[in-house]
């Protein structure tokens, strides 16, 4: 990815520009990855706006940072926030999000420089995505794909097996598939389970007749995927296949209604929507989706209380569900690209309810 991170690193000069700032301390560890390609656990750096750069951090890395930041002027010290900012000057910006009180008074002690409250300069270029970024994101749903598909087709999802063991197989699987980790804790929630829209695993056993809802990432290349199917052991009941035709049908016009330009609280209205009309609002207690990247969860938020409009490029999910209590819930999600000719759809296991 070492092509990508010169023009983010422009980007972030005009931002700069456009603030009146000379430079911006940078201390957040993805924030920093996402500008030099770092992976290291210690960092920090000086990005100015006439690109006189630096980049620290500890002895550990030295070899590492050769190798990923070969651009950039380095230092080698442990205490890396402080000695990038020993070398600003001007009017520079300070991730002010991310610095504690302690540490702001030790960057000003190690500086003659104007500190400023910067927050989020960084993560506004994060929200839209590069085509490197894209192309990590789709091996990362490709490997949770590939997970589903395996454990379905051994027979991992069968009556008798616990949610623990369930969880564990699909995790293994991604890295059998190329993923690094899994990009959070798995959700695997069986039976009435499946109607707490966060159920951690447990040693319930899944049993004959369950729907049970698997949400669920992998990490590739630093970038998250998240995707939930929710599947029934065995024939389903009525209610079960109305239950998850209407999520079916809300997840599609969420879907539908990405777009470059789009209001965030329209396509969360577009979802909710459909189930609100079948006289199941309150069972939809949470936001339709998010942002997904280096972190599992960023900007936007797809909530009617989100705030702003889509561009292309942003990737994001669409996860609506539905929990009846002591019954059992559905969601379907997937993981999308806004692009102006409709959404790229990177999570590509079928929608129509499996019966496994």
């Amino acid at each position: 990815m070492a092509e990508s991170h010169a023009p983010r690193r422009a980007a972030l000069r005009g931002l700069l520009r456009e603030r009146g700032l000379d430079g911006l301390l940078v201390v957040d560890l993805l924030n920093i990855r996402y500008l030099t390609g770092f992976t290291g656990s210690n960092a920090a750096l000086l990005l100015t706006a006439d690109g006189d750069d630096t980049f620290c951090t500890d002895g550990r890395y030295t070899l590492q940072a050769q190798r990923q930041v070969p651009d950039m002027r380095h230092i080698i010290e442990r205490a890396s926030a402080p000695a990038v900012a020993a070398k600003a000057s001007g009017r520079v910006g300070f991730e002010s999000q991310h610095v504690t009180v302690d540490g702001l008074d030790t960057l000003a002690d190690a500086t003659d420089a104007e500190l400023v409250r910067a927050p989020g300069l960084v993560e506004q270029l994060r929200v839209v995505k590069d085509e490197t970024e894209v192309e990590a994101l789709r091996m990362a749903c490709a490997a949770a794909d590939r997970a589903l598909a395996d454990l379905i087709e051994h027979g991992g999802l069968r009556p008798g097996r616990t949610e623990r063991e369930v969880a564990r197989e699909l995790e293994s699987r991604m890295l059998d598939h190329g993923a690094e980790a899994p990009s959070f804790d798995s959700i695997v929630a069986a039976g009435a389970h499946s109607a707490i829209p966060h159920h951690r695993p447990t040693d319930a056993v899944l049993h004959a007749g369950d729907l049970v809802k698997l949400d669920f990432g992998a990490l590739v290349d630093g970038y998250h995927s998240d995707m939930t199917r929710t599947v029934v052991l065995g024939e389903p009941a009525d209610w079960q296949r109305e239950l998850y035709d209407l999520v079916a049908q809300a997840q599609a016009a969420g879907r539908a209604a990405l777009a470059p330009g789009a209001e965030v609280t329209a396509v969360d209205a577009a979802a909710r929507g459909v189930v609100e009309r079948a006289g199941k609002g309150e069972h939809f207690p949470h936001g339709l989706g998010h942002g997904v990247g280096l972190q599992i969860h960023e900007a936007p938020s797809l909530a009617k209380t989100g705030g702003g409009t889509l561009a292309a490029g942003m990737a994001v999910t669409v996860e609506p569900g539905v929990y009846l209590p002591g019954m059992g819930g559905v969601r379907i999600e997937d993981t999308l690209v806004v692009r102006d000719a409709g959404p790229e759809l990177l999570t590509l296991t079928t929608k129509q309810l499996m019966v496994v």
